[in-house]
C-alpha cells in the first residue's frame, strides 16, 4: 500500500484532496496493529472499570452526598445509580458501531474517549447533596454511557480491520478479557479509593481519558470498510423503547408492591414487561423491512453467529449474577465475621477477589492465541464447563467458608470466563462480511451488557425469593434471644427481605436504624452491644443467603452449561457464512477458515492482510497491482 493510500479516507477515489492530520504511525506500519490493539484496550478498559468502581464504592458514594440507601424511597436511586450506564450502553452500542461502519470506526471511537473524558469531570464535582445529589451522578453515568458505549461498539471492529486472521484471535483475547477484567479490576481500584474521597473513582477516569484521547487521535487509521447509509431511526426508536422498557421493568420487579416482597404484581411492572416485549417484537419487523437496518436480522442466518451470541448473552447473565453474590457474601457476611469493620468492607472485598482477576488476565490471551491454532470452539465449550464446576464448587462451600477454597474457585471462576471471552468473541466476529463489522460488533455488546442488567433482576429475585421463605423465622427468633420485645421483632420480621439484601450489599449493619433508639437503650447493654456489633447480623442472615444462593447458583450452573452447547453450534456442511459468501475479501478477512476455525486461505487471502482495505480488486479477486503469496 502507498502512502498515499494510507493516507486517503475510506471510500474515496485517488486523485481527491483531503485534510489530514500528522499522525504517529501510519496505518502500514508493521507495528501499527499493536498500536491499534493497546489503544482500543485501555478504551475498553475504563468503560468496563467505570461500571465495578461505582458498584463496590457505593456505600462511600451515598455517605458523600448525605443520602441513606436504606430508606425504601432511595432504593431505587441504588438501583438506578447501576443500572443506568448498563442500560444506555447496551441499548446504544448497536447503533454507534453502525455509525463507525457509515461515518468511521475510528472517527466514532475518539469521540467516545472524549465524552467519556469530559463527564468524569463532571461526575467528579458533583455540588448538590440528597437526592438532588443522587440525580446528578445518575443523569451524568448515563450520558458517560453514550461515550462507553462509542469505545465498545467499535473496539473490536477496529482490531479485526488491523489484525490479519492469524493473529486476530490472540488480539480479540487480549482486548475482551481486558473488558471483562476490567469489571473485576474495579472491585480492587474502587475499594481502595473510595476510603480517601469518593469522588476519586471519578477523577481515576481523567488523565487516562485525556491520554487515550490523543493517542487514538494520532495514532489509529480508518483501515476498514466504510459503508455509507442512512441511520435506521425507527429501529432504533423501537429497539431503545423496547430494551428500556423491560429493562426497567425488571428493575422495579425486584423491589417491593402491595405488601409483596417484590413487584411482579404491580401494574406498572406487568405493562412494562408486556409492552417492552411487544416494542421488540415490533422493532424485529421493522428491522425486516427496512433496507439499512441497525440490527441486520440477516446475521442470525448464520448459525455460528446465532450461537456465539446466544452463549454471549447466557455467559454474562451468569458472570453478572456471580459478581452481586460474591459482593453481598463477602461484604455482609464473611468479612464481618472475621473481624473486619464495616467501613473497611469494600476495600477488602475487592482484594479477596483479585484470585477471580488473575484468572481472566491469565486465561484470556493465551486462549486466544491458542484458539488461532487450533480452532475456537474446544475453548470456547472448556470455558463454560470450567465456569459450570466453579459454580458446582462454589454451591457447596459453607457460608463461613476457609478462604483457600474460596479462593481457588473464584480463581476456576476466572480462569473459566478467560477460556470462554476470546474464542467466542472470535466465532462471532469471524461469521460476518467486513462491512457489518461494526454492527456485528455492537450486537455482541449489547448481548454482553443487556445480560449483565438482566443478571441484577434475575438474580436479586431468585436471591429475594430465597431469603423471603426462612428469613422472617430466623430474624424474629434472632431478636427475640437478644430480649427485644416480641411486637418490635415481629415488625422487623416482616420487612421486605430487599432491605437486608440491599444492607449486605452495601456493607451495611441495618439492625441499628431498624430497631433504633427507642429499644435499644432500653435493652441490657450487653444485647445491644451485641446487636450492633460485626457478628450478630452475618450470623443471622448466614442460613438465609445460603438458602437463596442455591438457587442462584443452580441457574448459574444451568446457564453456563447450556452456553457450552450453543458455543459448538456451527453452519451445516456445505452452507457458507455470511462471511464467506459476501465478497472474495471476506473469505479471509473474517476469520481464516469456516466458523473461525483456522486454515490455510485460497489464493485471495493475500487481501487479509490488510483486512478491509477500500482499493479495488481486479477479475481475480485480488487487489490491483497486487501479486498473490499463495
Amino acid at each position: 500500500m502507498t502512502a498515499e493510500q494510507t493516507r486517503r479516507p475510506a471510500g474515496t477515489a485517488p486523485g481527491v484532496r483531503h485534510r489530514t492530520r500528522r499522525a504517529w504511525i501510519s496505518a502500514d506500519h508493521p507495528r501499527y496493529k499493536w498500536v491499534a490493539l493497546t489503544n482500543t484496550t485501555l478504551g475498553v478498559l475504563i468503560a468496563t472499570i467505570n461500571g465495578s468502581i461505582v458498584l463496590i464504592s457505593l456505600p462511600g458514594i451515598f455517605t458523600g452526598i448525605r443520602l441513606d440507601p436504606l430508606q425504601p424511597g432511595n432504593v431505587g436511586y441504588l438501583l438506578w445509580m447501576l443500572m443506568g450506564y448498563l442500560l444506555v450502553t447496551a441499548v446504544l452500542v448497536v447503533t454507534l458501531g453502525r455509525l463507525g461502519d457509515m461515518r468511521g470506526r475510528v472517527r466514532v471511537y475518539n469521540l467516545g474517549f472524549v465524552v467519556f473524558t469530559v463527564t468524569s469531570v463532571i461526575l467528579s464535582v458533583d455540588p448538590l447533596h440528597g437526592s438532588a445529589g443522587a440525580l446528578w451522578l445518575i443523569g451524568w453515568r448515563i450520558v458517560q454511557a453514550v461515550g462507553g458505549a462509542m469505545l465498545m461498539a467499535n473496539s473490536t471492529a477496529i482490531l479485526t480491520d488491523a489484525f490479519p486472521a492469524r493473529q486476530r484471535g490472540m488480539a480479540l483475547g487480549v482486548n475482551m478479557v481486558a473488558g471483562i477484567a476490567g469489571t473485576f479490576i474495579g472491585l480492587v481500584l474502587g475499594g481502595a479509593l473510595v476510603e480517601w474521597n469518593w469522588r476519586s473513582i471519578f477523577w481515576v477516569n481523567v488523565p487516562i481519558g485525556l491520554i487515550g484521547t490523543v493517542w487514538a487521535y494520532k495514532s489509529l487509521h480508518e483501515t476498514g470498510i466504510r459503508n455509507p447509509g442512512r441511520i435506521d431511526w425507527w429501529g432504533n426508536l423501537t429497539f431503545g423503547a423496547g430494551l428500556t422498557a423491560l429493562l426497567a421493568a425488571i428493575t422495579y420487579g425486584i423491589q417491593p408492591y402491595g405488601g409483596h416482597t417484590m413487584g411482579w404484581t404491580d401494574p406498572w411492572v406487568l405493562a412494562g414487561l408486556a409492552g417492552g416485549a411487544l416494542t421488540l417484537a415490533v422493532f424485529c419487523m421493522v428491522e425486516a423491512k427496512v433496507t439499512e437496518p441497525m440490527f441486520p436480522l440477516r446475521l442470525f442466518r448464520d448459525a455460528a453467529f446465532a450461537g456465539g451470541n446466544a452463549a454471549t448473552l447466557l455467559g454474562a447473565i451468569a458472570r453478572g449474577g456471580l459478581q452481586f453474590m460474591l459482593i453481598i457474601w463477602l461484604q455482609g457476611i464473611w468479612l464481618p465475621l472475621h473481624g473486619y469493620d464495616y467501613a473497611d468492607t469494600p476495600l477488602w472485598a475487592g482484594i479477596y477477589l483479585l484470585p477471580l482477576t488473575v484468572g481472566f488476565l491469565a486465561a484470556g490471551p493465551v486462549s486466544g492465541a491458542l484458539s488461532d491454532r487450533f480452532g475456537a470452539r474446544p475453548f470456547a465449550v472448556a470455558g463454560c464447563a470450567v465456569t459450570a464446576v466453579s459454580f458446582a464448587g462454589l454451591l457447596v462451600l459453607p457460608t463461613d467458608f476457609p478462604y483457600g477454597a474460596f479462593a481457588v474457585l473464584v480463581l476456576l471462576n476466572g480462569l473459566g470466563n478467560g477460556l470462554f471471552a476470546a474464542p467466542n468473541t472470535s466465532i462471532i466476529m469471524s461469521s460476518v462480511p467486513p462491512d457489518a463489522r461494526g454492527a456485528a460488533s455492537g450486537m455482541r455488546a449489547t448481548f454482553q451488557n443487556a445480560g449483565t442488567v438482566l443478571s441484577m433482576g434475575v438474580f436479586f429475585s431468585l436471591m429475594v425469593a430465597g431469603l423471603a421463605g426462612s428469613l422472617p423465622h430466623t430474624l424474629g427468633s434472632g431478636l427475640t434471644a437478644q430480649h427485644v420485645p416480641a411486637p418490635a421483632a415481629h415488625t422487623v420480621a416482616t420487612l421486605p427481605p430487599v432491605g437486608v439484601l440491599f444492607a449486605a450489599f452495601l456493607g451495611y449493619n441495618p439492625v441499628r436504624q431498624l430497631l433504633g433508639p427507642a429499644i435499644l437503650d432500653h435493652l441490657p447493654r450487653a444485647n445491644a452491644a451485641n446487636l450492633t456489633g460485626r457478628e450478630f447480623f452475618p450470623h443471622l442472615i448466614s442460613r438465609p443467603f445460603h438458602d437463596g444462593l442455591v438457587v442462584v447458583f443452580t441457574l448459574a450452573i444451568a446457564m453456563a452449561l447450556v452456553a457450552a452447547v450453543t458455543s459448538l453450534i456451527r453452519n451445516r456442511r456445505g452452507t457458507t457464512s455470511a462471511a464467506t459468501s459476501a465478497s472474495p475479501l471476506a473469505t479471509t478477512s473474517a476469520g481464516g477458515g469456516v466458523d473461525g476455525r483456522p486454515g490455510r486461505a485460497p489464493c485471495t487471502a493475500t487481501v487479509a492482510e490488510a483486512p478491509g482495505s477500500q482499493w479495488p480488486l481486479d477479475g481475480s479477486g485480488r487487489q490491483k497491482g497486487q501479486r498473490p503469496t499463495c
